[in-house]
């Protein structure tokens, strides 16, 4: 930088200023716009400007640090600490030592607070300055660490400052390393443990246990034994702490010194372990030293010490002493939650290759050593956490972080081998796994298969045989987490259902028969019987998803099996029948998934079913002589029914009619009746007595109580609550709100509270937590039952993080209650497919009768009448002030949570649209709500509030704004008044929700108070209050929008000041506030309100400066804050910015940092980062690659790897390659091929991504933050262990959206080609054809199904584009034609065994693409190919049960239409084909018998698909199921089906068309259903027309289909595409042929049907379609019966038929009046110009108008001409027609004309000669008018004279001789003789009118009239002698002689006599004529000669002797001609070569 003292005058702190400036906030801004200018000057500094501005930096530097007003606070600390570094890290070091000193006498005096903040600078300074340059400054390091150490007892009631000073002990040990000085760093070591165990301040805390990992990573002091016992002992306790930051460092700190003592060689004094060899080669990566970023001197230990020997452990015994402390029963749940965290930093410290080399031991740990350790076990709620842990582990770190596609690969396998096939036991060392471990392997194994999906394939069998295998288990949660798990297989592998359900169904048939032998029977027997039954429910419950693979065939054994066992249940033992209804009713609920389509069959039948096994219970049946065994069994049988109803309520909404809503709530309140009836005491210990030894009868109460709740909230959702029991309400509320009822809690738990030390709900383990709901998770509240499935949740709060980590807290912080999919095993079959992302954790039974009960409220309330709302809310505020409570604190909190919840749904009800009917709005109503909610705003407990306020906003936006009024004001009231934190910031957020939900002009009134409120709470000191005040602000500004625009300065002004303020920063002075502060994100939420407030200015930011400058400034330093949360609101901040004020963000640090964040591992920031770059991408995505570091690119596509499902970044991609796809096609092909062959390295889930990059320098790497230490461990790991075994390519889903994108391009492609004809694309793609081959093929090869079908699309894409291109280098060959071999090899896989039917069915129709297209035109080499598309039609032409293709068996009936459609299809293709291409012919042909009928068929089985109505119970057939299922469940597959044959029918209906048109016998012989017939060469009918009356018997399906699907509206159920509209008129064209529709189509209803859609068609259609619908038209006038029938068309007689030819040429005259609308209306203009397409039209439909005039008879056909006729001479009169139009249509009118005037076709020739007069005269007043209008007019006149002229000589000229037309028409012709622009068609014209033979007396009459004029134009000489008039007058000359051709006998030599003088007139006064002049009267002599002589014997001398003289002239001119030719020829070169 250029050494300008001008940039330091800019950044120089004017003190004076500064004192001027009184109040410290303003001097704060002041100290901080200063340093930000100083940051950005050091940011711009190279090493050598650093080194030249080190000394006035510095200088400026201790001038801020050392102010006393303002004394510096963080802002000024981070930001002056960054300066430091910046100059000492690039410049030179010769004021290192000097500053150091400085900042260490700095910390060394003062003695006042102030001086203590100062101090707190410098201390953080030489932190800083240490971490840039302590490794030049050594040997101050000793006095540096004293000093700090020192500071600590003054600092002692300074929070802020003792966390600062170790974190700079820390930075200074990370540079200093090896060279530390012993003692001190063991003086600091203990400081460090002693302050992480005994400090009260978790930020200090964490501090220090950074400090302690600072120095383990630098020394190797502290890595022995007893140093390790201690660090353990430390770290346990600072995991029991409150705080999440204090846990986190532990966390880390602790897994760090774990990591740092791994390694694979054995120690010599204990060789436990014998490891395999594989880890010997990580060894050298893990435990070299320099891998550890630890730089050990090489030299043993120096000697004189006693050698402590180096801490080792061997993978097992680092897991081992972490389990040791999870599994001591003194560990407390915090603690176990601070362990798990320990786990994942192990594991992601290790990396991915240690892992994934030692998946099983891991897993084999988690599921052994901590599942299933019997103090986890013996408690339910530790066993569920401990569970949700290992999950979180197993899935998400290691299966999603840590693992490549291979390695998940390799941990299935191990999952399967090493556990789950270890069930049941079978060699005698391996131990059976217990059932905790099952389950924990199998939901590992279902998170694995999900993520995998596709790549399955290679170890699906293996997979399968161990899922069946567990799925007999006897433990009820393995069966649930086994089906659950098969669920998920079965999505992945398809092909696997229908085998898994066979072998599922057989088992149970085995089990059941086994069961009802009469044998003992086990309860193991019974419980398997259910596993397998819910492994089938789950499994069945898929085929929807799936239909292809499905079959009907099983579905109705399953339903048979289900209701047998029902009905013969009461033949056996309580147990048995007990599993037998079990099974029954778990199958039908698997069933009910299929949808309506099936149940609806069964309707019926189930109804019955379920009353049965839900009867109403009768008075006598009192349940007092009934043991708990008959008790127990009939609430499971009532259980399983009702879960059975459940899922029929799920999936079948549709089938709910009033009826059926009336008995399923009947049977719902019997439950509840039989629920009643149960005694009260409901345990017994008498295990004889239980239906299952573990399941009391209380239990199956819960569970029937549960079922019946949640049936019923779904009942009432869908029938909004008719006929329901009157108390279900009072029922609901009492399960939730009742102080008294609720299942007491164990007894612990009892004990706990009633010492009357009840702290929080929160933190109760046992699973009940007093009845609490399950809706609440911390900030969150999820989603009610009133919305659909996979809705988000009702509150995402924005402070809920998603990673794994803050889930491992989450769990323990926020959760009384766990789930767990066991708790209600009906969820495998009722999650809906959508949202079958992640596994469902229903809530226990008790907590699930609480959630329904809740359900069930919210939905039910709103619905009531005012009264009855209003006594129920009375009795819930009872409830709540009842004083039984007062002993019980713990139900209280659990009824407050309920409460708050229960009122929040019903409101949310009430708004939003779901039920109509709802509603709160009464005055009553609303103010029991308000008091009940008032009471839980100020409530202590935070999740509390935060339900509570989001329910006050609804209730306002429901009360109105009176309401509204008064609750603000209580709020701030309440702020005013109570001094309680708690209290004032649930007011303050709900003044902002109330005002986010009123909204707008309602809220604008009190906005003002509102901001008032909130701004003087947000500098409230206390962090709850400032927090949550800011949280409301934000709320407020957001909803305001552009009416807060007033307040932005100063709510701008007052952020500004709460940043650079010392007091809202978790640095504060007391232990209070900053443990407060660390729980609370203060500087997020002022980011996210200054985001805000970028929302409400807009584009107004470019204007206003100095709000602009002031945001970006702080935007800028959120950017640098340490803490990701703020950065990540701070990178939103910009990414608004960069919306309204681009020009001012900077771009490329904006993009760059985008860039970075992409690899992030908080997901959060890559999200971000990606809708950055979303946003900046969209407008011009070159232009930021261009700006954006290299690298960019392949970033985006890592990204995309490490989460394949991503949205945000697939748009990205898309985006861009739709806006430079077409420029850059090459770019695009080499960029989807880099990605098809990448191989990226799996290393260190995170770090390894970017490592390979950075030098690794350990030194070098920034220590500074775990992360990073953890990542220096990798890097250099990496180095070594970079051969290719780690190397894979990237995931098959990216590379599936690579081959996605290459379609896309290709796609572009193709419509630009069609485009523009001249595109440069197509030869960028001929260029890069191979690659785009290449990569198609060995996508089609892979082991992926989804990428195989891209494969193929792109070679069917490429043979369409490119199939008939010849070679740039081979003209003569084409393109393709090389790449046949690959192209058949990429179709080659497609039918293996492996395959699937899309891929048959696409590889098939590329088949018929490649042979279509005529790359081979000779049959013999089409080889392969052909004989794929011969045999597949052989096979499916046979009626086999199982036809196959190819090697492709086993396909379910629906896979198997497919796959023949396909086929079908494809030969249908061809066949349309052989029309162009001749040599197809011959491989049609052959098979045109076999196809026509099969085409035929198909469409026939379309069409009955598509139109018969359902086929349901009741119609006679159904009950004898007989051989035809399918035709009973057609409506099952009716819509898989359709969606088959849609995509064909087309092609097929265009195959027959051009059969029909070939005339083809054998399609005549399928269309009327015979048999074929034996003549094989296809041409059996002659060609004349075939005539028939009847149409064939396949006519009305073809014209059914055809007519359907124009008559259908494009979108949700249509039959055809827009697009499609032309293909199917010009089919319907053909089918219309009289040899097919007979007279069918003219039959009244079907006639006036068509028309309708004919008329449709042309007034909404493009132009083609309405030619082709003219077309069709036309030929159904034509070929008319009363055209036919000659006497209709003779005689007089009107027949009905007249009605509907009129109707055709309507249609006709319509479609003209469309384009010519002056045509209809003389007043209209056209005035717009008609494209040529236009034109073609108009000529189309005069064209069909004249045809279709003939077919009328006599007696209208005069008016119809008249018609006609009009039209024609308007079009003439039509400017714009004049260069198109007329041209094409004047034809026309010439043959139109000639039919007129022919007399035989019976006119009337008065009629005749009427119209054709007024027609004439109509022309001549357009000629008239045309001229008028001068040039302009030219084509007009020319076209009328032509016109005239057609009409006068066309056909017979039928005016009478005297008609006042004749000469005014001649008069017209020889006036354009004169005029030179029309002078050339008034001579064709005249010549017409001339020449005509033979003549009729008007003929004659014209003649007489024009001769003497055109004689006289020839003769008459004008002044201007122009060449253009000479032209004329030689050609009026030639047709005079012509002329005289035509006539005979004396008229000869009388023309001659008049003639001849005048030729030779014309030429005397024009020398230049005498040539033309020869010619012409040698053209006499030739005419006659005789005649001649005798006129010229009659002429006088000299015009005898003139004329000798000009045939002489002509003579010798003739002569020099001659001899010029016949000269010797010559080539003569060409010289001049100018």
């Amino acid at each position: 930088m250029a050494d300008d003292s001008s940039a330091i005058e800019a950044v120089q702190l004017d003190i004076a200023k500064l004192k001027t400036i009184t109040e410290e906030a303003q001097q704060q801004l002041y100290v901080m716009s200063f340093l930000n200018n100083l940051e950005k000057l050091v940011n711009r500094l190279d090493e050598d400007g650093a080194s030249a501005y080190q000394l006035y930096v510095k200088k400026e530097l201790f001038k801020i640090i050392t102010l006393s007003a303002p004394a510096p606070t963080r802002l000024v600390r981070n930001i002056s600490g960054r300066c430091f570094a910046g100059i000492f890290g690039k410049g030179d070091r010769k004021l290192l030592f000097e500053t150091i000193n400085e900042l260490v006498g700095l910390i060394n005096t003062g003695k006042s607070d102030k001086d203590l903040r100062i101090r707190h600078a410098a201390v953080h300074c030489v932190g800083e300055v240490y971490r840039a340059a302590g490794d030049s400054a050594m040997a101050l390091s000793t006095l540096t660490c004293t000093s700090l150490l020192k500071l600590l007892k003054p600092a002692q009631n300074h929070c802020g400052l003792r966390s600062s000073i170790f974190r700079a002990l820390g930075k200074v040990f990370s540079t200093v390393r090896d060279m530390a000085d012993e003692a001190v760093a063991r003086d600091v070591w203990k400081q460090a443990r002693n302050v992480a165990v005994g400090e009260k301040s978790a930020l200090v805390q964490a501090s220090a246990l950074q400090c302690m990992e600072e120095l383990l990573q630098a020394t190797q002091l502290f890595n022995s034994h007893q140093e390790y016992d201690k660090l353990q002992s430390v770290a346990m306790k600072a995991l029991d702490s409150t705080s999440t930051s204090a846990r986190k460092a532990a966390a880390s700190c602790w897994s760090l010194a774990l990591v740092l003592a791994y390694s694979t060689e054995v120690p010599e004094l204990a060789k436990v372990a014998k490891k395999p060899k594989k880890m010997k080669r990580v060894s050298t990566a893990v435990g070299d030293d320099e891998g550890l970023g630890v730089e050990r001197p090489s030299s043993p230990a120096p000697s004189g010490k006693k050698a402590i020997v180096r801490l080792t452990f061997t993978l097992e015994e680092i897991l081992r002493q972490l389990s040791l402390h999870y599994t001591k029963p003194s560990t407390s749940p915090r603690a176990r939650a601070g362990i798990a965290l320990c786990y994942s930093g192990v594991l992601e410290r290790l990396g991915s290759s240690v892992v994934e080399s030692n998946y099983g031991l891991i897993s084999s740990h988690l599921l052994n050593d901590l599942l299933s350790h019997h103090a986890v076990i013996a408690n339910r709620f530790r066993l569920l956490t401990t569970r949700k842990y290992v999950r979180t582990l197993l899935e998400d770190v290691i299966g999603r972080r840590l693992l490549g596609e291979t390695g998940q690969l390799n941990a299935i396998k191990t999952l399967v081998n090493d556990t789950m096939k270890d069930y049941p036991q079978v060699i005698k060392e391996k131990p059976e796994p217990s059932k905790h471990a099952l389950t924990g392997a199998l939901h590992a194994l279902a998170s694995l298969i999900q993520s995998l999906g596709s790549a399955l394939a290679s170890v699906q069998d293996t997979t399968r045989d161990g899922l069946l295998q567990v799925l007999q288990h006897p433990s009820y949660s393995v069966q649930v987490a086994t089906s659950w798990c098969l669920r998920g297989f079965v999505i992945a592998a398809p092909s696997q259902l229908l085998p898994i359900i066979t072998i599922c169904m057989n088992n149970v048939n085995r089990e059941l028969s086994q069961m009802t032998a009469r044998r003992p029977t086990t309860t193991e027997i019974l419980r398997r019987c259910a596993g397998y039954a819910n492994g089938l429910a789950a499994a069945i419950s898929t085929a929807p998803l799936q239909p292809l693979y499905a079959s009907v065939d099983i579905t109705s054994r399953i339903l048979t099996l289900a209701t047998s066992l029902l009905k013969s249940s009461g033949d056996y033992d309580l147990r048995i029948s007990a599993t037998q209804i079990q099974v029954a009713w778990i199958l039908i609920g698997g069933l009910m998934a299929l949808g309506p389509n099936f149940v609806k069959i069964h309707l019926s039948q189930l109804l019955l079913l379920w009353k049965n096994a839900l009867p109403k219970p009768l008075a006598k049946d009192s349940s007092v002589e009934r043991s708990f065994l008959e008790l127990s069994f009939l609430a499971h049988v009532r259980e399983c029914a009702l879960g059975s109803i459940l899922s029929f309520l799920e999936f079948n909404s549709r089938l709910l009619t009033a009826d059926v809503s009336k008995r399923i709530a009947a049977m719902l309140q019997n439950s509840t009746l039989f629920l009643n009836t149960l005694p009260a005491k409901k345990t017994t210990d008498d295990i004889s007595q239980r239906l299952s030894p573990s399941l009391q009868l209380i239990d199956l109460d819960l569970m029937v109580r549960r079922r019946v709740l949640q049936c019923y909230a779904k009942l009432v959702k869908l029938s909004h609550g008719e006929a329901l029991q009157a108390n279900l309400l009072t029922i609901a509320v009492s399960f939730f709100a009742d102080p008294d009822k609720y299942t007491p809690s164990s007894l612990s738990t009892a004990i706990a509270s009633s010492a009357g030390n009840f702290e929080s709900l929160w933190d109760i383990g046992d699973n009940y937590a007093y009845g609490v709901c399950g809706f609440v998770k911390g900030f969150d509240v999820e989603a009610f039952a009133f919305e659909a499935q996979g809705t988000k949740p009702t509150i995402a709060h924005w402070i809920t993080r998603g990673s794994p980590e803050a889930r491992i807290n989450e769990t323990k912080l926020h959760t009384p209650v766990i789930g767990s999919i066991e708790h209600d095993s009906v969820s495998l079959y009722t999650t809906s497919n959508s949202s079958a992302r992640n596994e469902p954790t229903p809530a226990p039974p008790a907590t699930a009768v609480v959630n329904s009960a809740i359900d069930l409220f919210t939905i039910l309330l709103p619905i009531q009448p005012p009264k009855v709302q209003e006594s129920i809310l009375e009795q819930i505020a009872t409830f709540l002030a009842s004083g039984s409570l007062q002993r019980d604190p713990g139900r209280k909190a659990a009824m407050v949570i309920n409460v708050a919840v229960a009122l929040l749904g019903a409101l949310k009800v009430t708004i939003s649209e779901e039920v109509p009917s709802a509603s709160l709005s009464t005055a009553s109503v609303l103010k029991i709500i308000q008091e009940l909610l008032q009471g839980f705003v100020i409530h202590p407990d935070p999740y509390v509030r935060n339900v509570a306020y989001e329910a006050l906003g609804r209730l306002c936006s429901i009360g109105g704004n009176s309401f509204t009024g008064n609750m603000i004001n209580w709020c701030v009231e309440t702020i005013v008044n109570n001094r309680d934190p708690n209290a004032r910031a649930g007011c303050a957020v709900a003044l902002g929700c109330i005002h986010s939900y009123v909204g707008g002009m309602a809220a604008g009134f009190h906005l003002k108070t509102i901001i008032g409120i909130l701004m003087s709470l947000s500098n409230d000191p206390h962090p709850t209050v400032h927090f949550w005040a800011l949280d409301g602000l934000a709320r407020t500004i957001d909803s305001a929008g552009l009416t807060f625009s007033g307040f932005v300065t100063s709510t701008l002004g007052m952020l500004s000041q709460l940043y650079v303020a010392e007091t809202h920063n978790e640095e504060v002075a007391t232990v209070v506030s900053s443990n407060l502060e660390l729980e609370l994100p203060t500087l997020s939420i002022v980011v996210r309100c200054i985001d805000s407030l970028i929302g409400v200015l807009g584009p107004d930011l470019q204007d206003m400066v100095k709000t602009r400058e002031l945001i970006l400034t702080n935007v800028g330093q959120f950017l640098r804050e340490p803490d990701y949360t703020v950065q990540l609101e701070a990178l939103r901040c910009l990414e608004h910015l960069s919306l309204f004020a681009a020009s001012h963000v900077d771009t490329a640090g904006y993009v760059k940092r985008l860039q970075k964040e992409l690899g992030s591992e908080y997901v959060e920031l890559r999200d971000v980062a990606i809708d950055g770059l979303y946003q900046l991408m969209k407008g011009d995505a070159e232009r930021i690659v261009n700006t954006a570091d290299p690298g960019l690119e392949e970033q985006l596509w890592i990204a995309l790897d490490e989460a394949p499902e991503h949205e945000g970044i697939r748009n990205i991609i898309n985006n861009w390659l739709n806006q430079t796809g077409i420029e850059d096609v090459g770019k695009w092909v080499g960029r989807c091929q880099a990605v098809m062959s990448k191989l990226v390295e799996r290393k260190d889930g995170i770090a390894g991504k970017l490592e390979n990059e950075k030098p690794t320098n350990s030194g070098a790497v920034d220590l500074n933050d775990d992360e990073v230490a953890s990542f220096a461990v990798a890097s250099s790991r990496e180095k070594e262990n970079s051969q290719p075994t780690g190397q894979e390519l990237l995931r098959w889903q990216v590379r599936t959206f690579a081959m996605n994108c290459l379609f896309e391009l290709l796609s572009l492609a193709a419509r630009e080609m069609q485009r523009d004809s001249e595109t440069p694309v197509e030869e960028s793609l001929v260029q890069k054809i191979a690659d785009v081959i290449r990569m198609a093929f060995s996508a089609s090869t892979s082991n992926v199904v989804q990428l195989r079908l891209a494969g193929l699309r792109i070679v069917d894409q490429v043979l369409k584009m490119f199939g008939y291109t010849p070679d740039p280098d081979f003209p003569e060959a084409t393109l393709l034609e090389q790449y046949q071999a690959q192209i058949g090899s990429a179709l080659t896989p497609a039918f293996a065994v492996d395959s699937s039917p899309e891929l048959a069915s696409e590889a098939v129709n590329v088949c018929a693409g490649f042979i279509s297209t005529g790359i081979v035109k000779d049959v013999d080499r089409m080889g392969r190919i052909l004989r794929l598309l011969t045999s597949a039609l052989e096979n499916f032409s046979s009626d086999s049960e199982v036809a196959s293709i190819g090697d492709l068996k086993g396909l379910s009936s629906n896979a198997q239409v497919m796959v023949k459609m396909a086929v079908l299809r494809a030969w249908a293709e061809l066949q349309v084909a052989s029309k162009e291409q001749s040599y197809l012919a011959d491989v049609v042909k052959p098979h045109i018998a076999t196809l026509a009928p099969l085409w035929l068929s198909s469409l026939r089985e379309f069409a009955r698909l598509r139109f018969e109505p359902d086929i349901s119970t009741n119609s006679t057939g159904a009950t004898t199921l007989g051989g035809s299922i399918d035709t009973i469940y057609s409506a099952l597959n009716r819509e898989t089906l359709l969606q088959f044959y849609q995509d064909s029918w087309l092609k097929l209906v265009d195959a027959i068309a051009s059969l029909i048109e070939q005339d083809s016998q054998f399609v005549f012989d399928a269309l009327d259903g015979k048999a074929s017939s034996g003549d094989v060469n296809g041409n059996g009918v002659a060609h004349d027309i075939n005539y028939r009356d009847e149409p064939v018997a396949f006519f009305f399906v073809l014209f059914g289909i055809a007519f359907e699907a124009l008559v259908g509206r494009p979108g949700v159920d249509s039959l055809a595409t827009k697009e499609q509209t032309l293909e199917i008129l010009l089919a319907l064209k053909k089918i219309l042929h009289p040899s097919v529709c007979g007279h069918a189509i003219y039959q009244e209803a079907i006639f006036s049907e068509t028309m309708d859609l004919f008329d449709r068609l042309v007034l909404t259609e493009g132009l083609a379609v309405q030619s082709a619908t003219t077309d069709i038209a036309k030929s159904l006038c034509v070929e008319h019966p009363t055209a036919r029938s000659k006497s209709g068309a003779q005689g007089e007689n009107l027949t009905e038929d007249i009605d509907q030819l009129f109707e055709l040429t309507r249609l006709m005259v319509l479609v003209l009046a469309r384009l010519l609308p002056n045509v209809v209306d003389k007043k209209t203009m056209v005035r717009h110009h008609l494209s040529e397409e236009a034109a073609n039209l108009v000529r189309v439909s005069l064209d069909a108008l004249v045809h279709a005039a003939e077919v009328f008879p006599a007696v209208i056909r005069m008016d119809l001409y008249a018609s006609i006729l009009h039209i024609f001479t308007s079009i003439f009169g039509t400017g714009v027609c004049q260069t198109e139009v007329v041209p094409r249509s004047l034809p026309i009118f010439k043959r139109f004309i000639r039919i007129i005037t022919n007399s035989s076709g019976g006119n009337d020739s008065e009629m005749v000669v009427m119209q054709v007069r007024s027609c004439l005269s109509s022309i001549l007043q357009i000629l008239d008018n045309a001229k008028i209008r001068g040039d302009a007019a030219l084509p007009c006149l020319k076209n009328c004279l032509m016109a005239s002229t057609i009409v006068i000589t066309t056909g017979v000229n039928v005016l009478p001789p005297n008609d006042e037309q004749v000469p005014l028409l001649c008069d017209r012709m020889i006036d354009a003789l004169s005029n030179p622009a029309t002078s050339k068609m008034a001579v064709q014209c005249s010549r017409s009118i001339l020449m005509v033979t033979p003549k009729t007396a008007c003929d004659q009459e014209m003649v007489r009239y024009m001769i003497p004029r055109l004689i006289t134009f020839v003769t008459t000489t004008k002044g201007d002698s122009e060449e253009g008039s000479d032209q004329t007058k030689f050609l009026v000359c030639h047709i005079l002689t012509s002329f005289v051709s035509t006539l005979f006998g004396d008229q000869i030599q009388v023309a001659m006599a008049l003639l001849i003088p005048t030729l030779l007139a014309h030429a005397s006064s024009n020398p230049g004529s005498y040539p033309e002049t020869a010619k012409r009267l040698l053209e006499l002599v030739a005419v006659s000669q005789l005649a001649f002589k005798n006129v010229v014997a009659n002429m006088g001398a000299g015009q005898r002797g003139f004329m000798e003289e000009i045939l002489r002239s002509n003579a010798r001119s003739i002569a020099d001609s001659t001899q010029q030719q016949s000269s010797a020829p010559t080539i003569a070169l060409k010289m001049n070569f100018g």
